[in-house]
């Protein structure tokens, strides 16, 4: 079976996101099972990277509707991000042979059918996040660390200051979910991490000296995805439980608003240039402004 991946317009006469012109649609046929993950080059707008289950990674010319290229056999992929440059993606994945090592942090370059590097990591995969100079990913694991690597080297940027007992790790991560941490997240400042976990917690962390800040203990669920405004002043959950989403200033902790919604939202994303937030409800986009000044 072939499975399409469709690419809706938004109609510039009524700017409403609950409506997508269909008539300015592009589908994309090419996967044989359920696509994961898609996103945009951060500089090429035109390109676009579909990630499914089959183990395929593939390469869109959204303008002549075109698959340019793929990458094969890379197992049952869990997340992918673009570096800033747009030139190379980091796919997170799961061998379906467990006698390969397991779960891979896979180096692509947009350009090679085959990766630039793989490396084997201890747990599963949950979610990657690059740092704005494309030095650095973070990666949260399924033992609620988030590792800090050098790219594309993929080796541990910090060591812990103090003599580890024999066959541990000098490796300093950061611990701050009891359970899986799911997701990752860079405020656009680059001042603040946040990570989100089942515990239902979001941990900020202090960017220069790595340590965690304050906790939002007010999700409702595991906390799905992770989303800054674009100054980095306030951040966003979602999650698969509850039905809100929450407000939160992300220097002093305060809550700022909050949005009920008819369902659990687990993915939300605060719009790059104003207040506005985009989620998903009962099978439509919603886009909704947020006033900052207003406390409840």
């Amino acid at each position: 079976m072939i499975l399409p991946l469709w690419v809706c317009a938004q109609s510039h006469g009524t700017r409403n996101p609950d409506k997508p012109v269909v008539r300015q649609s592009t589908e994309l046929k090419g996967h044989s099972a359920a696509i994961e993950k898609v996103a945009f080059n951060p500089i090429k707008d035109a390109e676009l990277c579909s990630m499914s289950i089959d183990g395929v990674v593939k390469f869109w010319d959204v303008r002549t509707k075109t698959c340019t290229h793929e990458v094969r056999d890379l197992g049952e992929a869990t997340t992918l991000a673009w570096a800033p440059d747009g030139d190379y993606l980091i796919v997170g994945s799961r061998s379906r042979d467990s006698k390969e090592g397991g779960y891979k942090l896979i180096v692509l370059d947009r350009t090679q059918s085959t990766p630039v590097s793989v490396q084997t990591q201890p747990v599963r995969i949950n979610d990657v996040a690059f740092c704005w100079s494309g030095k650095r990913v973070f990666v949260a694991l399924a033992d609620g660390r988030t590792r800090i690597l050098s790219f594309p080297e993929l080796e541990p940027v910090l060591r812990v200051n103090y003599p580890v007992g024999e066959g541990e790790s000098s490796e300093f991560s950061l611990k701050g979910h009891s359970a899986d941490c799911l997701s990752v997240a860079l405020s656009p400042t680059g001042r603040t991490l946040a990570t989100g976990g089942t515990d239902a917690v979001i941990a900020l962390w202090d960017t220069t000296k790595w340590t965690c800040q304050r906790t939002i203990t007010t999700m409702a669920g595991p906390v799905r995805s992770l989303s800054f405004s674009w100054d980095g002043n306030y951040v966003i959950g979602g999650s698969s439980e509850g039905a809100e989403l929450e407000v939160t200033q992300t220097e002093s902790g305060e809550h700022i608003h909050t949005f009920k919604t008819a369902q659990p939202v687990p993915v939300v994303a605060w719009a790059p240039t104003r207040y506005f937030l985009a989620y998903a409800e009962m099978g439509s986009l919603r886009i909704v402004g947020v006033d900052t000044d207003r406390k409840h």
